[in-house]
């Protein structure tokens, strides 16, 4: 292995790159069903502290008892990502419960599907405020905090493979998807000299809330069948790759839009 500094050092243990991810913090947000759900109980047992965060507190609340009754540290937040005036204050809750945030995953988001001839501006406008707005202001918010601690951190943007390719009949996803993934490579360029690790997982389809009608219907099911896995894909499939971006083995990753998506975009969609 060649040379390396002192603080390279502290990234090795042997010839090993670390993993270990025990006494950070993380911000979940969408943590009351599917993904955002998953990735919380994935870092909490990685040795993560969870700020979770979500509009559905009875959901919430039933996590946090969860996670908490497996030895874990979690703090349940309630949070609407699109009212921007309780963001800081969700910050200041978590940080106050579990410490100085360390990593931001934003997952939180919606999709209004149809013909491009039938939305609205409103639909427009909810679509954005979830899926691109708030994930914007919440990464300002944390990395505002991770600047002023001189710490660094990790923000983790969940985006998808329509960031870069159309699927029929769901436009506004795409187009804040594609925001979304622009948006990651800003934030990157800017924060690399803080140490702010700006990344987006780009995962497949995965079988949740927001898709369950679509992919139960004849035309969803058609879609299915031509991925080459021919299923939908597991939310499991994105835990490495979470936890890798997650953990200071990542140090030099930031801007990255990671396809995790058993060759769904391979089939054209």
């Amino acid at each position: 292995m060649a040379a390396q500094d002192s603080h390279d050092l502290t990234l090795y243990s042997g010839d090993r790159m670390n993993f270990d991810l025990k006494g950070r913090v993380a911000f979940v947000t969408g943590a009351t069903s599917g993904l955002g759900r998953h990735f919380a109980c994935v870092l909490s047992r990685a040795g993560v502290a969870v700020a979770i965060t979500g509009r559905r507190v009875e959901k919430l609340t039933e996590l946090e008892r969860e996670i908490n009754g497996e030895g874990g540290r979690c703090a349940a937040i309630p949070l609407d990502v699109t009212d921007a005036s309780q963001i800081a204050p969700a910050f200041d809750t978590a940080e106050t419960a579990l410490g100085p945030v360390d990593i931001l995953v934003n997952n939180a988001g919606m999709s209004i599907n149809g013909p491009i001839a039938n939305f609205t501006a409103s639909d427009f406008d909810k679509v954005v405020a979830t899926d691109l707005r708030a994930p914007f202001l919440l990464s300002q918010e944390a990395g505002r905090r991770m600047i002023a601690r001189k710490r660094g951190g990790k923000i983790i943007n969940i985006a998808s493979i329509t960031a870069s390719r159309v699927l029929p009949g769901s436009a506004l996803y795409c187009v804040s998807k594609a925001g979304l993934a622009m948006m990651t490579q800003c934030f990157a360029r800017e924060w690399t000299r803080y140490d702010i690790n700006v990344n987006a997982i780009c995962p497949g389809f995965i079988l949740t809330e927001l898709n369950r009608e679509w992919f139960e219907s004849e035309k969803g099911q058609a879609q299915i069948r031509s991925f080459p896995k021919r299923r939908t894909q597991k939310a499991e499939d994105l835990d490495g790759m979470l936890l890798l971006l997650a953990s200071d083995a990542s140090r030099a990753i930031t801007g990255a839009l990671l396809d995790v998506d058993e060759g769904q975009s391979l089939s054209g969609l």
